[in-house]
């Protein structure tokens, strides 16, 4: 397996809190993994340690062999490891056509300037290109204050893809998303992953989009990786059903 992501022995604490240790994952090429855990398990922190919104403790992390440990966000993107954000990182005053137009100058500009305008023919062309892939190009001239929460998502999403990264981290896409709007969300979202060819983890809550769009799941606990295998397996696993999902909620779905 061809690893686009490995990080080794990574750490971090704050002052006396240990929030991760000791975390080896390796992705490969195109591999969906779903990452799980309960609320200070250490997901997210995993996410920003590898997208450089924290540095680690300890251990080093690498993409596509090429040693990534500690640089800032912006180099991360740049190398082609792009996120989302549980909660939207979006300009809610501004249009949903200026938020990606912003997400492009970012990424094409070294320093953005007011005199260099943002809505270039071909620039704009491009943004509504991606918001057509997204299924959201009707909301383009909408403020984002407005918009239903699962086009926030979506959104939130398409501006993390502007650069066509390699490795795609997704922090609960689904959180706050309608019931009847999970399932559509994440198959747009997956469908223009497959189409990229980019790895994917995505942290998630909800067993139903794991059990649907992972072919593999991390559990961490207490900071550390729990298990780490195929999705039925991890789902399956006793000490996961006990710390991560509890023994009830698999009973129930498995009596489903």
């Amino acid at each position: 397996m061809t690893a686009v992501l490995q990080t080794r022995d990574l750490a971090k604490s704050f002052g006396a809190v240990t929030a991760a240790a000791d975390v080896n994952v390796t992705v490969g090429e195109r591999e969906i993994v779903g990452v799980i855990g309960a609320n200070g398990a250490g997901k997210t922190t995993f996410i920003n340690m590898v997208t450089g919104y924290l540095k680690p403790s300890a251990g080093r992390i690498y993409f596509r062999g090429r040693d990534i440990t500690g640089l800032p966000p912006r180099e991360v993107v740049r190398a082609g490891v792009c996120r989302s954000f549980q909660v939207s990182q979006l300009f809610r005053e501004l249009t949903v056509l200026d938020n990606v137009l912003i997400a492009l100058g970012m990424l094409r500009e070294p320093r953005l300037s007011w005199l260099a305008p943002l809505a270039t023919p071909a620039r704009e062309r491009e943004a509504r290109a991606l918001l057509a892939r997204y299924t959201i190009e009707e909301h383009a001239a909408a403020p984002v204050a407005a918009l239903p929460q699962g086009v926030r998502k979506l959104l939130d999403i398409a501006m993390a893809t502007v650069g066509a990264p390699s490795l795609l981290l997704l922090d609960e896409p689904t959180s706050g998303v309608a019931v009847e709007e999970k399932f559509p969300l994440m198959d747009t979202v997956m469908a223009q992953v497959a189409a990229s060819g980019a790895a994917c983890l995505f942290v998630e809550h909800d067993m139903e989009i794991v059990e649907r769009y992972a072919a593999r799941v991390i559990a961490f606990y207490d900071g550390r990786v729990l298990a780490d295998g195929p999705t039925a397996h991890v789902l399956a696993d006793a000490e996961v059903r006990k710390y991560v999902i509890g023994t009830e909620i698999h009973r129930s779905r498995a009596a489903a």
